[in-house]
């Protein structure tokens, strides 16, 4: 769900029908610039920008990237400049507004909940996406693929309108040497739109009891629940402990020791809620039995109609499995080595996807998004970036391992490709997507079986189909049972 597919829409509608509604922060700068692009055609992002408070930063952004109508279907899109250490204004305020404006859409003219997903790996854009989703009010923050220790300390400062910061892993750095990067809210909106915010409650993803237990103990401010995540969820998995072993079809093992102690998550005394092949009425009867609040939905709403998913990607999948079609190794396969994050990846097999090795082969290795890069020491001394998924040359004078490079994908342009936002790069082709789903995908033909057509489906069928084991529905809001997946 890492990119607007989990989008406003989906999360908007989530939060009506009781639940929480969760839209996903990643590369939403690039999501904005593009909707304006493709020229916003039912004015929402324009609506939403009218009500953020500093209106000529907003008309700026129009300035930049708005097309009356859309650009040519044959264009490239306009792209955002590439993050750093320390980014510029710029880039700060277009983060911070496109933050603004999925939450407000989100939480437009209704009383529901609604949160925000981010990946630690991802630590640049936070600060800004976070603070623009402050702004709007935003009531949750979700956060996984890493370990989120400094979030809740942010999230206490930026809700004060004060400076913030979180460290920067630099491969190279010297022990006791820290990089950082800051967002300091005064600077990149102005202290005359400073209003009083809300603090969100804070939900860091976690494999493990052990892991739970360290942020509990450890993090710089407070930790309000968790979501405990199995190796079965969408997206990027944590790497099985101890060393990977790799099963007959090239897939990470996972054991005994990855399974997660739902007593020992009880005994933390934080509410927590289990993602990953979980989304079916029994297993909720059965994880709400041993303790936990609820389940976290993803692979479910990917394939609604009200996701942002591509359309004819929905159809596609939705046709295949409704005809028996499934491959022969199944249809989702863990890759161990496609992410640039080093952490396994679900993707669907399409044979015209991404997920297609011979397909990616062929694609123009480029890295021009750049939310996966890595900080690393330069031998001057200096801190720049790069990634595993970029011209093997390139990376490599750059001083990264060539074996880094094999089996790497461009997660980037894949995922925006998925929302229908496929770049047309130099070489005058188009990114291909890389769909991702979790083994939940098993119970799709149960969902299409409740729909009025039998050959879409809403949101609304999902929690049709999972919410008999829910709380009622005055209890909702106070402990939501059902999360859209970021």
């Amino acid at each position: 769900m890492g990119i607007a597919i989990s989008d406003w829409k989906l999360a908007k509608t989530v939060s009506q029908l009781g639940y929480l509604g969760v839209v996903s922060g990643t590369a939403i700068n690039s999501v904005l610039v593009r909707r304006l692009q493709d020229g916003d055609l039912d004015g929402s992002t324009r609506r939403a920008l009218k009500s953020f408070p500093a209106q000529a930063l907003c008309e700026s952004i129009l300035k930049a990237y708005f097309i009356e109508g859309g650009k040519s279907k044959d264009a490239p899109y306009k792209r955002a400049a590439l993050y750093n250490l320390k980014s510029s204004k710029n880039l700060l305020q277009l983060t911070m507004v496109a933050g603004f404006v999925e939450v407000f859409l989100a939480k437009e003219n209704h009383t529901g909940v609604v949160g925000l997903n981010l990946l630690e790996k991802v630590v640049i854009p936070n600060l800004a996406c976070l603070y623009g989703a402050l702004l709007a009010d935003v009531d949750y923050v979700i956060m996984g693929a890493g370990i989120p220790r400094e979030i809740p300390g942010a999230l206490d400062l930026l809700s004060e309108n004060k400076v913030a910061s979180l460290k920067v892993p630099v491969f190279g750095a010297s022990a006791g040497e820290e990089h950082r990067t800051y967002f300091d809210p005064a600077e990149v909106l102005g202290t005359e739109f400073f209003k009083p915010l809300k603090r969100p409650y804070f939900f860091p993803i976690v494999s493990s009891s052990t892991l739970a237990l360290s942020l509990k103990r450890k993090s710089t401010g407070e930790i309000n629940g968790f979501i405990v995540e199995g190796p079965l969820a969408g997206g990027h998995n944590a790497p099985p402990r101890g060393p990977m072993k790799l099963n007959c079809l090239g897939e990470p093992i996972y054991g005994s020791r990855d399974a997660v102690c739902l007593n020992e998550m009880k005994e933390l005394g934080l509410p927590f809620w289990m993602a990953g092949h979980y989304a079916t009425p029994a297993q909720i009867k059965e994880v709400k039995a041993s303790g936990a609040h609820g389940i976290q939905v993803g692979t479910l709403f990917a394939f609604c109609d009200e996701s942002g998913l591509e359309p004819n990607l929905k159809k596609e999948v939705i046709a295949k499995i409704l005809a028996g079609e499934n491959p022969q190794d199944g249809w989702v396969f863990t890759d161990p080595l496609s992410s640039p994050t080093g952490f396994p990846f679900k993707a669907v097999r399409l044979d015209h996807t991404m997920s297609n090795e011979e397909n990616y082969q062929k694609r123009m290795r480029i890295c021009d998004l750049g939310y996966l890069r890595h900080a690393y020491k330069t031998p001057e001394g200096g801190v720049a970036q790069r990634c595993p998924a970029e011209p093997v040359d390139d990376y490599v004078k750059k001083g990264g391992l060539l074996e880094d490079t094999v089996g790497r994908k461009c997660l980037c342009n894949a995922l925006m490709a998925d929302i229908g936002m496929s770049q047309k790069q130099s070489d005058q082709s188009f990114e291909k997507p890389l769909l991702t789903a979790g083994d939940d995908l098993n119970n799709l033909m149960k969902v299409l079986c409740i729909s009025e057509t039998g050959k879409n489906y809403h949101a609304s069928d999902v929690i049709k189909f999972l919410e008999n084991m829910c709380e009622p529905a005055a209890l909702r809001h106070t402990t939501p049972s059902i999360t859209t997946s970021p």
